[in-house]
């Protein structure tokens, strides 16, 4: 059992082997940190957190670093996470908030999370089969073609172009218009499919071969949302910690472009304290991620998540706020 100032020592450790990536001895706590105890009593506390097994030599030297047991306990005891400075939320809002469409706000919200924690930055894209229709447009494009546009509450926009068999009467594309928006508006993507299907029964005899083509079409635009897939920036940031790795880091670049497995994880992550969900070292070995660490929160209200991957030596504290941080902000830009 760990007595109160065993994890304020932890604590210590931990946040001294962040910042410098040197083993920890107890002269430097004492020396650091206003314990008031002298170093014996400080070595006497870090051999209760090695019998723990939270802290390890790594080598013959003095010092001591966090194992991923001790991440984790340090994790689990943070009482609070350090907000965003106004600079950090100013430049985010200032960065994304430029966005022009739904794949601009994605691909500038993961770089601004690469660029805000220096670590790789992971987005899972909208799961578009919670998302509910918004509207569906058709735009005449040519005298048998046309294009037809799916847009998602979530902002998504989703086009299709649809070669029809006879020309288009365009007053009849315009009732086809009403009587697909009758149908699916408000519906989730999974439902629309199905309410799509059915349509060319329920409109006239002489509009039902352009239904069917055009219901074929948007049916197979649903589908193709369902696969889900992940956005990343910085990966260049694990070459700078590389020496938080004990061999290469190319067995960890090929896990991270495995997207299904990462994707397995996240679904797995469910947000823990502070709304954000921490998977460490060893908790990740499936995924031959042993020696990493992930943080992940979700983001409009379940439509997926974004978080950050690096070495289990990172600053959970600030890299846990931000990931809050952005998270919120996406969910916010969503729900405009």
């Amino acid at each position: 059992m760990v007595s109160e100032r065993g994890l304020q020592v932890l604590r210590a450790i931990v946040h001294d082997y962040v910042a410098t990536r040197e083993p920890v001895g107890s002269k430097s706590i004492v020396d650091k940190h206003a314990f008031g105890v002298s170093a014996a009593t400080i070595r006497n506390d870090m051999a209760a957190l090695e019998d723990e097994e939270l802290i390890v030599a790594p080598h013959t030297s003095a010092g001591r670093v966090p194992t991923d047991k001790g991440y984790r306990v340090f994790v689990d005891q943070l009482d609070e996470v350090r907000p965003l400075t106004s600079a950090q939320r100013n430049a985010i809002e200032a960065f994304v908030g430029e966005s022009l469409d739904i794949d601009d706000v994605l691909a500038r919200t993961v770089r601004a999370l690469a660029q805000l924690t220096h670590q790789v930055a992971l987005l899972q894209y909208p799961q578009l089969s919670r998302a509910r229709v918004r509207h569906i447009e058709l735009v005449t494009m040519g005298p048998r073609r046309l294009l037809a546009v799916l847009i998602t509450d979530n902002a998504s926009v989703e086009q299709r172009v649809v070669e029809t068999s006879s020309e288009i009467d365009p007053e009849a594309l315009h009732a086809l218009r009403d009587a697909v928006n009758a149908a699916v508006t408000g519906a989730t993507m999974t439902d629309a499919a199905a309410l799509l299907e059915a349509l060319p029964d329920s409109v006239e005899s002489a509009s039902r071969p352009l239904a069917a083509e055009l219901a074929a079409a948007l049916v197979a635009e649903i589908e193709s949302t369902r696969s889900e897939r992940l956005l990343m920036a910085g990966t260049a940031n694990l070459v700078r910690t590389e020496h938080d790795f004990s061999g290469s880091i190319y067995p960890v670049l090929e896990a991270i472009e495995q997207q299904v497995e990462l994707l397995k994880i996240f679904g797995e992550m469910a947000s823990e304290q502070h709304g954000v969900a921490v998977s460490i070292g060893r908790e990740n070995v499936a995924v031959g991620l042993a020696e990493t660490s992930l943080l992940t929160s979700d983001y409009g209200g379940g439509l997926g998540r974004l978080g950050v991957l690096g070495p289990t030596r990172m600053d959970y504290s600030s890299n846990m706020a931000a990931v809050r941080a952005i998270a919120r902000y996406l969910s916010r830009l969503l729900g405009e």
